[in-house]
């Protein structure tokens, strides 16, 4: 299950970020999700846990959490399609 992680720290890594919710279970994937332009944080990521019990506990027990000074916020992710380009058609 992926889980939409906000109110990150800018200074958060996404091995940290990984290592956060390790602590609630197995985690597939977790990334910080940085400007295309400059490369720095935009203040959120996602992660990914293995199972659907494993991402409850991560909500349960992180969301409202600090992580290096700043609580963070932790729900399910919205499963939206991507978006399309403008030149698509």
């Amino acid at each position: 299950m992926k889980l939409f992680v906000a109110n990150l720290s800018y200074g958060v890594t996404s091995e940290e970020l990984q290592a956060a919710f390790e602590e609630c279970g197995n985690v597939k994937s977790a990334q910080v999700v940085t400007d295309r332009d400059t490369g720095r944080s935009r203040g959120f990521g996602f992660v990914e846990m293995s199972s659907q019990e494993e991402a409850q506990s991560a909500m349960k027990n992180l969301n409202g959490r600090a992580l290096k000074g700043r609580e963070i916020l932790v729900k399910p992710a919205d499963n939206k399609p991507p978006r399309r380009s403008a030149h698509e058609g």
